[in-house]
């Protein structure tokens, strides 16, 4: 599509309020996911190093206990 002009473009022949408020939607929900998604990859990597810490303490028992 060819504008003159930056107000034409901005305008987008009439229809401006669809195009850009589709923009916004779709840019607004990409972001949302990705924000989702970082937030449950930390959580996921946080339960994941608490299960081996917990896997540690528990080799770490049974050594203890085997010194009686």
């Amino acid at each position: 599509m060819y504008f003159n002009s930056w107000s034409e473009f901005w305008a987008m022949g009439g229809y401006a309020e669809y195009v850009w408020s589709a923009f916004g939607i779709t840019f607004f929900s990409m972001w949302i996911l990705w924000v989702l998604s970082v937030r449950r990859g930390r959580k996921l990597l946080d339960d994941v190093q608490k299960k081996v810490n917990r896997q540690a303490r528990i080799e770490a028992a049974k050594k203890m206990e085997n010194t009686l």
